[in-house]
């Protein structure tokens, strides 16, 4: 094929542009809700069980519908799967934002996190087939990354504004316009392609696929949030075994949903499990980091937001100029060098503490954010590359599969050992004078240990408080330290498995 007819178009680019909006769309609707809980909470009066529910239902549904939706747009037509996407996430953002009751809420977010699962790997399955140039298309996916880092910046800072002019619904609003203009702009610029010879879509695969992965991410939540137990065992344990039995069904299907074929390809599996073992480290790290600013240097959730935008920032341009080097140097060595860059940002956060605060993590967060945003958009493109054009669909949904995991995984592990070092460290440090039942809830959290500490009279929560403080810096200091040894392998078996596939060249 002649190079000039494989360069893109003005029409191209401009269709790259209108497929940004769902995706800076989605990372905002994530983001803007915890703003709006405690607004919602004196109007509605949710349960603690209906309240997790509220913000968990839509990831929930995002992470268990993307191999379903990502099929089923090869075979349907991904342009087609994306509008329908957009009118049901306009639809269910508009009922949410007027919802009644928790109960509707909940459906609301149920049906947006369905609709979701829609857009993430339509807009990736279209740019691969409308940029048939690598390095043009590394570039184009270099972008896509982009925007989700740009929908997680202004998200709360445009939730917050909403919030503080209008009523708790109004931030759901905010995607309605951005959903009218993709379906108004997308028949006019986006090109339809399907797989030809994609048969029908397997209803007992796509089931067992959903009921898996929710079941696994139920799990793991759990365990986030209250610990290691019974339940969230039994919920990790049967997600693997209908995970199982959906691996072997897609074996003996002619037309499987999951293609299990790509996993034999290095570069394909390298990139899914980079992908996912970068945001297990990156995750857990980040949740204890947010904290870390709003509870021990006392920052509100706005200023904390503000003070992160510098590594969001930074982000985009490591994922822009990570094409740039790619073209010119092996993936391996590109994606190595950011999960080194990492491992670096990570490490720097051991010296957080006392008066070395804000000065180490913002440029610690800064490194970090360049190193892991330029992995994920090599990777990304990896996965994208290896995959068949008419199998685009399908290669972007487990891509996105394995970073919902890897987040969720993150949150779970990296978090459960920090938990674990902040309570060894509590176990025998509370100060004479503190009740029974307030050092057992001190013991718990940094957060209820402040809420106790402020109760108490004089010098003893002060005490306290100070302690509490200092044993959830040791805990950021663990978490670094595991995030930073996962980066750094990560980083050594990427260049063994990954060292002959060749730079991403401009010429196909």
């Amino acid at each position: 094929m002649n190079q000039t007819n494989l360069r893109a178009t003005r029409r191209e680019w401009t269709g790259l542009a209108v497929l940004t909006l769902p995706c800076l769309l989605l990372l905002m609707d994530l983001t803007v809700l915890y703003l709006a809980v405690p607004s919602l909470s004196v109007d509605l009066n949710p349960s603690s069980a209906q309240l997790l529910w509220i913000v968990d239902i839509y990831g929930f549904l995002i992470a268990g519908s993307l191999i379903t939706m990502g099929t089923l747009g090869d075979r349907i037509g991904r342009r087609r799967l994306l509008l329908i996407g957009a009118a049901a996430f306009g639809v269910a953002s508009t009922l949410a934002a007027f919802s009644t009751s928790a109960e509707m809420l909940i459906a609301t977010r149920a049906l947006l996190g369905v609709a979701g699962a829609t857009l993430m790997p339509s807009t990736l399955a279209l740019i691969r087939n409308m940029f048939h140039d690598e390095g043009e298309r590394s570039t184009a996916i270099s972008i896509w990354v982009t925007s989700f880092m740009v929908g997680s910046a202004i998200g709360p800072l445009l939730g917050g504004f909403m919030l503080e002019h209008f009523w708790w619904g109004s931030v759901f609003l905010l995607g309605v316009p951005v959903m009218v203009v993709l379906l108004i702009l997308g028949p006019l610029l986006l090109p339809e392609n399907r797989d030809p010879n994609a048969g029908r879509l397997d209803i007992l695969s796509a089931a067992l696929s959903l009921v898996a992965i929710l079941a696994v991410i139920y799990g793991i939540k759990r365990t986030a949030t209250d610990g290691f137990s019974g339940e969230a065992a039994l919920a990790i344990a049967a997600g693997l075994a209908i995970g199982t039995v959906f691996v072997l069904r897609q074996r003996k299907l002619r037309d499987p949903i999951m293609d299990l074929e790509l996993f034999r390809v290095a570069a394909f599996s390298t990139s899914v499990g980079t992908q996912l073992v970068a945001l297990v480290a990156m995750a857990g790290a980040y949740f204890f980091t947010v904290q870390y600013l709003q509870l021990v240097v006392g920052l509100g959730p706005l200023p904390a937001g503000l003070w992160l935008i510098p590594s969001t920032i930074a982000g985009m341009g490591g994922s822009m100029f990570a094409p740039v080097l790619a073209r010119r140097y092996r993936p391996a060595f590109v994606m190595s060098a950011g999960l080194g860059m990492g491992a670096v940002g990570y490490a720097m956060l051991m010296l957080v503490g006392g008066d070395w605060g804000l000065a180490v993590l913002i440029p610690a967060f800064v490194i970090m954010s360049v190193g892991i945003s330029a992995t994920m958009t090599v990777t990304t493109d990896l996965i994208v590359g290896v995959a068949p054009p008419e199998r685009a669909g399908a290669a972007s949904a487990i891509s996105e599969t394995s970073s919902e995991l890897g987040l969720a995984l993150g949150i779970a592990v990296i978090g459960s050992i920090g938990t674990a070092v902040y309570r060894r460290d509590m176990a025998n440090a509370i100060p004479p004078g503190v009740p029974t039942e307030a050092a057992d809830a001190a013991r718990d959290t940094l957060g209820s240990a402040l809420a106790v500490a402020a109760r108490l009279p004089g010098g003893i929560g002060s005490d306290l408080a100070d302690l509490a403080r200092a044993a959830f810096t040791n805990a950021l200091h663990s978490t670094a330290i595991v995030s930073a040894a996962i980066l750094t392998v990560l980083a050594g078996v990427v260049i063994m498995t990954l060292k002959q596939v060749p730079p991403r060249s401009s010429n196909v």
